[in-house]
């Protein structure tokens, strides 16, 4: 779900996205103040981890530290953390053998002495290590896990990029036109999740935007999401991933990794587009579905992320349609790969409108549904 850019099907493009706001801008002293003493800051509190389970024995990291106002900075490769190396902004699954270390740094305090904890799942390569089935046994539609699951709100155009057209609207809220009685993602009672685009009124459109920003990120494995989707004129539905580091720098420094990604009706033969993006463009190749398929039928997307390796899939992910390397970035002047940086989290929305599909017209349907059965991540 590139922002703002307007785009065909296996194009290199390029693009702006409303968000971030430069470097971290952290840090730290202990310079003396002169005088006959000297002054030496303290150190600000050592980082303290905790790994609750996620599945078959992989964690999930939480780092924290008591000094007001401290940013976190961590490796996993046991090298001692600095400034420089990956900040911390969202608790990140752990599902290889690996040894992190964190300190803190804040204005006024010295570094922290470094936390380390060395971690041995010995998980093997294939292996469920996290996922969302969308289970509900309540009875009736249900928040999506909270814990999981936050919000991109407003105005498309504003919050996201795009043009977008639709109001984004947040499970329960009541700013109009969002409608808590009617909401835009829910899970149904059929064990999906439901991201729904509605035009409650002439020209006016909402939808839904989930993101598991803030709550859960992972880095390298196969992820996949199990969905079918809305095929119309102006209808925009994606499954994606941004760099945690979005909270921090610009897109597309942040890095973008679009998994399910289309347009408009369904074409002969239909397709979903697999892409990236980073400082210096893009690129995106395109799946074509066997004869008789559709994007509209249930299907599996799906990308394997390995040091610097991006791959996508559709249905079997012994069959990677398209494989990016950094070498892949050759042909783009200044294009800087930025997958290997840390961890990502995810994004599950359906636009409406947009530089890229255009407004819908009289043959878009509304209510219009993009299905997910299950968002499932497994070690590779």
């Amino acid at each position: 779900m590139r922002a703002g850019a307007t785009i065909g099907v296996a194009v290199v493009f390029s693009a702006l996205f409303l968000s971030g706001c430069g470097g971290s801008g952290v840090t730290s002293s202990n310079t003396g103040n002169g005088g006959s003493g000297g002054y030496t800051a303290p150190p600000a509190a050592t980082p303290t981890v905790a790994t609750p389970p996620a599945q078959n024995g992989a964690v999930l990291a939480t780092l924290a530290t008591t000094t007001p106002g401290a940013s976190i900075f961590y490796t996993q490769d046991g090298s001692t953390p600095t400034s420089s190396s990956t900040q911390y902004l969202a608790p990140f699954l752990i599902a290889s053998n690996l040894t992190l270390k964190a300190v803190a740094i804040a204005p006024g305090y010295a570094a922290s002495d470094a936390l380390s904890q060395s971690y041995t799942p010995n998980i093997p390569s294939g292996t469920l290590v996290w996922s969302d089935e969308f289970t509900n046994s309540t009875g009736a539609i249900a928040q999506p896990n909270p814990q999981v699951w936050t919000y991109d709100t407003g105005l498309g155009a504003i919050c996201c990029g795009n043009q977008e057209l639709e109001i984004y609207c947040a499970w329960a809220s009541t700013a109009s036109p969002c409608d808590p009685a009617n909401p835009n993602a829910f899970v149904g009672t059929d064990g999906a999740l439901h991201i729904v685009a509605e035009s409650p009124s002439a020209s006016v459109y909402t939808s839904g935007r989930l993101k598991s920003q803030g709550l859960f990120s992972f880095q390298y494995g196969r992820i996949e999401v199990r969905a079918q989707v809305p095929e119309a004129q102006g209808l925009w539905p994606a499954f994606w991933l941004l760099g945690n580091s979005a909270a921090t720098i610009n897109w597309p420094a942040c890095g973008e990794m679009d998994v399910l990604e289309r347009i408009n009706a369904a074409l002969t033969p239909d397709w979903n587009q697999g892409s990236i993006h980073m400082t210096g463009g893009g690129m995106g190749t395109p799946y074509y579905f066997p004869s008789g398929q559709t994007a509209a039928g249930w299907h599996t997307y799906g990308m394997i992320w390995s040091p610097g390796s991006v791959a996508y899939y559709v249905d079997n992910p012994a069959q990677p349609y398209v494989t990016y390397t950094p070498s892949s970035l050759s042909g783009l002047s200044g294009a800087v790969w930025p997958f290997d940086s840390g961890a990502n989290f995810i994004i599950l929305n359906l636009a409406v409108g947009g530089d890229w599909p255009g407004p819908p017209n009289a043959t878009t349907p509304f209510p219009s549904t993009m299905l997910v059965d299950y968002v499932r991540v497994y070690t590779n």
